[in-house]
């Protein structure tokens, strides 16, 4: 795990505070910002999203797709998580502690709706987890969001009353998740051709994995700049917002705890099933939040603290994930199960 990855909540929080301070101290920047827009999509924030993007989709691998058969309890458990049980659980706290507040409402049902596809590759290789399993449903995610995501939350605010524009909320997931894919097949398939597996896994994958760092920075620098004086004057919304997320949290986890424990399957295909059905995408919660409300929205405020408190909170289900299997929580753990012969470099 790189420094960078092991303080992430501390980076995303001086930004918060960077981004509070410009919008103070530099009289309008979030107006001249927010002016960079074609069709109402801003320009900065699209390069930023879409850099943050690209490196978390080059680790779609279609051939390992071929294996879910093979071994379908631990994919259909976490798809059931994902798609059904995290979405609904979303919409059922933001009703419960969000009412009257549509947009942070909305936050809550983008994040529970987006399932992770490139920091459990991270958190997976720390709790010693089947990668091959990893690799499988983050492949999996990748292109099951692209065609339930929108449903998915569609249905929900439709359920919830709250009105969306579906069209926007389309778009979005196509120009950030649907061009970054194809950008990212494409660019692969080029790299190795020319530049072979292991100058694409050691050199291109670090080097863009960076960008997005930088790119997941600095989107949260101009979040925070352009809605400064809001957030200020409202401070306690973050903190409003941050309930349902860690009920959303505490829940999800313990559900599929208890699930992969029932379905008695072996430690290291339990923890990321865990993991990852525990999980979200912020990436595409922040990117649908602007594209449907704006740069300086209530609702992408929102979805940033879903990034804020996934970090400590995955890293906390490593070392809980650990400790359960010394203490044989996963009761069949010497079973043998998918087999862990996946090499991932650089995940």
């Amino acid at each position: 795990m790189s420094r960078f990855e092991k303080y992430l909540a501390l980076w995303v929080v001086l930004c918060m505070g960077i981004g509070l301070i410009f919008s103070q101290a530099i009289p309008g920047i979030g107006e001249t910002i927010d002016s960079w827009q074609v069709h109402g999509i801003s320009i900065p924030i699209g390069i930023c999203l879409f850099l943050m993007m690209y490196p978390a989709l080059l680790n779609l691998q279609v051939s390992e797709l071929k294996k879910l058969r093979n071994h379908p309890k631990p994919i259909i458990l976490t798809l059931v998580s994902n798609w059904i049980f995290a979405p609904i659980l979303a919409a059922v706290l933001a009703r419960l502690f969000l009412q009257g507040q549509e947009q942070l409402m909305i936050a809550i049902i983008l994040l529970g709706s987006s399932p992770c596809t490139a920091m459990v590759l991270v958190w997976g290789r720390l709790a010693e987890g089947n990668q091959e399993q990893n690799v499988v449903i983050t492949s999996l995610n990748t292109v099951t969001i692209m065609f339930l995501y929108v449903p998915v939350v569609a249905l929900l605010t439709g359920i919830e009353n709250i009105p969306i524009d579906r069209l926007t909320l389309a778009i979005s997931a196509l120009v950030f998740i649907g061009v970054p894919l194809l950008i990212g097949i494409i660019s692969k398939r080029l790299i190795i051709d020319h530049k072979g597996e292991a100058w694409f896994h050691d050199t291109y994958r670090p080097l863009v994995g960076k960008i997005a760092n930088a790119a997941l920075l600095s989107t949260l620098v101009v979040l925070f700049s352009l809605n400064g004086e809001v957030l200020l004057d409202n401070f306690n919304l973050l903190g409003l917002v941050s309930i349902p997320l860690l009920f959303h949290s505490l829940i999800t986890v313990s559900y599929n705890l208890l699930i992969t424990r029932i379905f008695k399957l072996h430690y290291r295909e339990a923890i990321i099933t865990v993991l990852i059905g525990s999980s979200s995408h912020f990436e595409i919660a922040i990117a649908a939040a602007v594209a449907m409300y704006g740069v300086g929205s209530i609702s992408a405020l929102g979805t940033t603290m879903g990034l804020f408190w996934e970090v400590p909170i995955m890293l906390g289900l490593v070392q809980l994930g650990k400790h359960l299997d010394k203490k044989k929580f996963w009761i069949y753990q010497n079973e043998p199960s998918i087999r862990p012969g996946l090499n991932i470099k650089n995940s």
